[in-house]
């Protein structure tokens, strides 16, 4: 059974071009895509040269100097967006060890470890002699838990702090566990959400060996193109989201602005395929039917459909089939988008950043478009809401996620006034 309603209270994206809640939210809503050339190195001898990088400044957004040579750029992003989502919140003194973190990475510190593996790889142990004790933060660099701590000591949480990574559907699954802390009484707060910061030369190298990203360089602007006939993979993106978890009568004292419900969350796997999928989609359907039952809805109840929509013709006709499956004929009915279409995948933390668009949605009763689709993939047979945002009434939302490994996650989000 079902103790505490779980909601959210406080929102904070950094996502792909300006940073900030409201900037994402209105690039969003105007179909404006961010991907475009990499910047952060020299990707000429790469087969995909795209990606979507954040318009990011530390310093300006208020980390100290030593905060800035401590965090690798992943932490960054996750430490901003937590500090927008706690004073967006608008809560005051917590108890520190009733407040805890559940953040998801799908590569953790890729771009400081990597920068720090060429050195070594080619100084070789004349580093540690001429570094004394190498760098000193080196360690926090390997392990992924620091991005976790990071953003535990920003907000004082002393409270159970963890790191999910469970690939592509860590930033949901982070969500979803950090949302049973509550309901199981263990945490009164749980700080929730995903970063990731992937654009370096050894995850540009690892997707190209497998030709999941688009070499679609002449025009990075269009490149991503979920659901398109013409779809030739996916555009690596960067950025992080976070959201403040509570439970519903405590912020309803407090008055506080609840953007939405964490109504259902339930994940599978397909003991499949490390990146295969099958045709079929049975597990994710399976993911959302016991998240729709958690929710206590059904697929009639759900108003807008956020789609993993990575834009390779194998997973987006993987979810089609699906939401079918899963929804029966309200699949033909109900919108669906992906906001990759804009953003791109910014692996770990898509499914925070998607998450935060789904409460956005709700907020505004805005369905935002999936961009760049003008020629649907007749496999692809539903309502994907094109190149356009569209105003309707958004009450219940679904949004899912499907990872390497064959992870399968779906979440329903309602306005939690049932």
């Amino acid at each position: 059974m079902r103790s505490a309603r779980v909601v959210v209270t406080g929102i904070g994206v950094v996502a792909p071009g300006d940073p900030g809640t409201k900037a994402f939210w209105e690039m969003l809503t105007a179909g404006r895509t961010a991907t475009r050339t990499i910047t952060f190195f020299d990707p000429s001898g790469f087969r995909s040269r795209m990606a979507a990088e954040c318009d990011f400044d530390p310093a300006a957004e208020g980390l100290t100097q030593q905060e800035i040579r401590r965090m690798d750029r992943a932490a960054q992003l996750g430490v901003v967006a937590a500090r927008e989502a706690w004073a967006d919140s608008g809560l005051g003194e917590v108890p520190p060890e009733r407040m805890s973190v559940s953040l998801g990475s799908a590569v953790g510190s890729t771009m400081s470890l990597e920068e720090e593996y060429v050195v070594l790889s080619d100084s070789g142990r004349r580093w540690l002699v001429d570094h004394e004790y190498g760098v000193p933060h080196l360690y926090g660099f390997m392990a992924p838990s620091t991005l976790a701590a990071e953003v535990a000591w920003s907000c004082g949480a002393e409270g159970q702090v963890g790191l999910i990574s469970t690939g592509c559907t860590s930033g949901l699954d982070a969500i979803g566990l950090g949302a049973r802390l509550i309901r199981q009484g263990s945490a009164d707060v749980v700080v929730a959400g995903a970063t990731d910061a992937p654009i370096s030369p050894i995850t540009s190298a690892c997707f190209d060996a497998i030709k999941a990203t688009s070499p679609n360089n002449d025009d990075p602007e269009h490149a991503s193109r979920p659901f398109d006939m013409n779809r030739d993979g996916f555009v690596l993106g960067e950025g992080a989201a976070v959201l403040v978890l509570e439970e519903m009568e405590a912020a309803r004292r407090r008055g506080a602005t609840i953007y939405g419900e964490i109504a259902g969350y339930a994940s599978r796997s397909n003991a499949f395929h490390m990146t295969g999928l099958k045709p079929d989609g049975r597990e994710m359907a399976e993911s959302i039917r016991a998240a729709l039952d958690e929710a206590r809805l059904d697929p009639s109840d759900i108003d807008y459909i956020n789609a993993h929509g990575s834009g390779t013709k194998q997973n987006d006709r993987h979810e089609t089939a699906a939401f079918k499956r899963a929804l029966g004929q309200r699949a033909h009915e109900v919108p669906v988008s992906s906001i990759k279409s804009m953003v791109g995948h910014s692996l770990g933390a898509i499914g925070a950043i998607e998450a935060a668009a789904c409460l956005l949605a709700m907020r505004d009763n805005v369905v935002p478009p999936t961009a760049n689709l003008h020629t649907p993939d007749p496999e692809c047979d539903l309502d994907y809401v094109p190149l356009t945002a569209r105003d309707q009434q958004v009450d219940a939302v679904l949004s899912v996620g499907s990872g390497f490994g064959g992870f399968q996650t779906a979440m329903v989000l309602g306005r939690g006034e049932r």
